[in-house]
């Protein structure tokens, strides 16, 4: 038998450009979208000396605004990545009247400018706000006063001589003299944040789920697992690395976030003054090299938290690809 040459292989036809120009236009529009800006940031900060770059980096007011900030997007993230979850789980798994409503407005913060949306909020949540009123400590009073007046009606209708009085003065002894202030606190900036960072968690989580074939569920109930059971070990393993993802998401959202914060926190020096808000303050005071100090810090405080986030990621999605 004759040996048959071996042909050579047709070359594969691309639609974009071969490997070499492709890589090329990525390293050059990564370059001037991130590259460049940030080495100017760096660059710029060299510039002041390590005691002048400690001096503005370490200034009480800018750390408290680090501890709000990160605490803040921290809280925030956390909020989400339990809401979000549960938010995506319903517009999977259900079907109800106005779900295709519903899912729209998770992308409102999304589209809605910022400032609005913290225009809205402060709206809200201020002490005369719709929310905000209830809120007050008059407020939180007639929130306990208005449903033991009921049950105090229903009881002298049925000639009953027990009275809820004793029991709404003993909650009334935990409501704190200022009621709950929510604009203008540290709580209004977590409430900001929360809102516009929702959108990362479900719209990560949200394909995950509706990949996830119901069936593993029904076999895991066929052998007996129950609910708890059931999403731990066969729902959480699938959709935990897009979680710790979207968490990732929010946080990067929410630490640089500025127009719908600065309207609810009310910006009180070592109160409720975010460091995006320091960095704009130095840049109207002509102070390039400090916010760029702040800048770089705050920079490296996000790369660290993604890092570490991306870690926790890699290490529990080995753990929960590890055979039981």
């Amino acid at each position: 038998m004759s040996k048959m040459s071996a042909l050579p292989s047709p070359k594969t036809k691309r639609v974009l450009p071969g490997f070499g120009i492709s890589l090329g236009y990525t390293l050059l529009y990564l370059s001037l979208i991130v590259l460049i800006p940030v080495s100017a940031l760096f660059f710029k900060a060299s510039g002041m000396g390590w005691e002048a770059f400690w001096s503005a980096v370490s200034a009480p007011r800018v750390v408290a605004s680090y501890k709000l900030s990160i605490g803040a997007s921290l809280a925030a993230a956390t909020i989400n990545a339990v809401a979000g979850l549960l938010v995506a789980w319903v517009l999977v798994r259900y079907r109800f009247p106005g779900k295709r409503l519903v899912d729209s407005l998770v992308d409102l913060p999304f589209a809605l400018p910022t400032a609005v949306a913290g225009i809205a909020l402060t709206t809200i949540y201020a002490p005369t706000g719709w929310i905000g009123r209830w809120l007050t400590a008059d407020g939180l009073k007639q929130l306990i006063h208005a449903p033991l007046g009921i049950v105090d009606a229903i009881l002298a209708h049925a000639g009953s001589a027990f009275t809820t009085v004793p029991f709404a003065q003993w909650l009334e002894r935990f409501i704190p003299e200022d009621g709950i202030q929510t604009a203008f606190s540290p709580l209004g900036v977590t409430i900001a944040l929360t809102f516009i960072s929702l959108p990362f968690v479900v719209r990560t989580v949200q394909p995950v789920l509706e990949d996830l074939n119901p069936e593993l569920e029904q076999a895991a109930a066929t052998l007996g697992a129950n609910r708890l059971t059931t999403f731990w070990r066969v729902i959480l393993p699938e959709i935990w690395p897009a979680l710790l993802t979207g968490f990732a998401l929010a946080f990067a959202r929410a630490i640089g976030e500025y127009g719908s914060v600065v309207f609810i926190s009310g910006n009180m020096p070592m109160k409720t003054e975010i460091t995006p808000l320091i960095i704009i303050t130095k840049l109207e005071q002509f102070d390039y090299r400090g916010a760029a100090a702040v800048a770089v810090v705050m920079l490296l405080i996000s790369f660290t938290m993604l890092l570490v986030i991306n870690l926790l990621q890699r290490l529990s999605s080995q753990r929960f690809a590890a055979p039981l």
